[in-house]
């Protein structure tokens, strides 16, 4: 039912990515029967960034024409002293490691840029990348909605990315999902399976997390309880959402695609997830996990 909006996350193809990654960067020849698998089943969009390794590289070495590609910049030198010149590098230099001609979409890895010294700078410059064609669509990728309100005063933007899943609800819940989509601003959200960990079986479930034991027992008893896989249910929550235009999904084997593309077809029979609502910074941003 919902398959036509899975878009494809490639940090996996270019890092050693995710906490229950056990296989590592993903080998140049899956790349290539992933992107064979998700052209034939509808996917059309790919999403990447300068700051995952290599891969644009493997994108571009595996063949990407057939996809709309997003990727980001990153965060702007702090003694960088002609922005336009340095987006354009940046921009040029991905185009050409991903084979393409234009990008879909090109977002700040580092949306605060823009409130920065040099941010009319910088605005001026993915304004004249999108006036010239070379980007149909220019945003920003934020890990919460708080910095959306400034931001947005300061410039209209056409796509924006955000974590959204079971625990991580501050998109929807602040409100902010519902105002982009009626200023006409496309969503993309990530982190469904926040880094694998929603997936993990509760054995698996490191000490580190023990904090959420309670949180664990009572995801997995549900899902017990209704026949319902950690899969299905993690994909129905972000996939309900009729302002969500992309649900971004990354994968270590075709085999896994095709798994997550069979659970978004029945994402509507997921539980009810409400109970897994956290607003503990600690869990729901794997930045802070080195801390625990």
């Amino acid at each position: 039912m919902y398959a036509n909006k899975i878009a494809l996350g490639t940090v996996q193809f270019g890092l050693d990515y995710g906490v229950a990654n056990e296989a590592g960067q993903v080998k140049s020849g899956e790349v290539k029967q992933i992107l064979s698998e998700a052209k034939k089943n509808g996917i059309n969009m790919l999403d990447t960034a300068i700051a995952y390794g290599t891969s644009e590289e493997v994108l571009g070495k595996a063949g990407a024409d057939d996809f709309r590609v997003v990727t980001k910049l990153p965060s702007l030198p702090s003694d960088e002293g002609n922005i336009a010149c340095w987006v354009r590098d940046q921009v040029a230099a991905s185009l050409k490691r991903l084979g393409q001609e234009t990008l879909y979409g090109l977002l700040l890895h580092c949306p605060q840029d823009l409130l920065g010294l040099n941010g009319s700078a910088l605005i001026q410059a993915l304004a004249s990348l999108k006036n010239d064609r070379v980007v149909q669509k220019i945003g920003i990728s934020i890990y919460c909605p708080d910095a959306l309100e400034e931001i947005l005063k300061k410039t209209p933007i056409d796509l924006v990315q955000a974590p959204l899943n079971v625990v991580d609800r501050r998109l929807q819940s602040s409100g902010w999902l519902y105002r982009l989509k009626d200023d006409g601003v496309e969503v993309h959200t990530r982190s469904a399976f926040l880094q694998g960990l929603l997936l993990m079986e509760r054995s698996k479930i490191t000490q580190k997390f023990s904090r959420w034991s309670n949180l664990w027992d009572q995801w997995y008893e549900k899902l017990k309880v209704q026949g319902v896989s950690p899969l299905a249910a993690s994909l129905a929550y972000p996939l309900s959402f009729e302002q969500v235009d992309k649900v971004i999904v990354g994968v270590d084997s075709a085999p896994q695609l095709l798994e997550i593309l069979q659970a978004a077809k029945n994402a509507n029979e997921g539980p009810d997830t409400s109970f897994m609502c956290s607003a503990d910074l600690d869990l729901i941003n794997p930045y802070n996990w080195n801390h625990l």
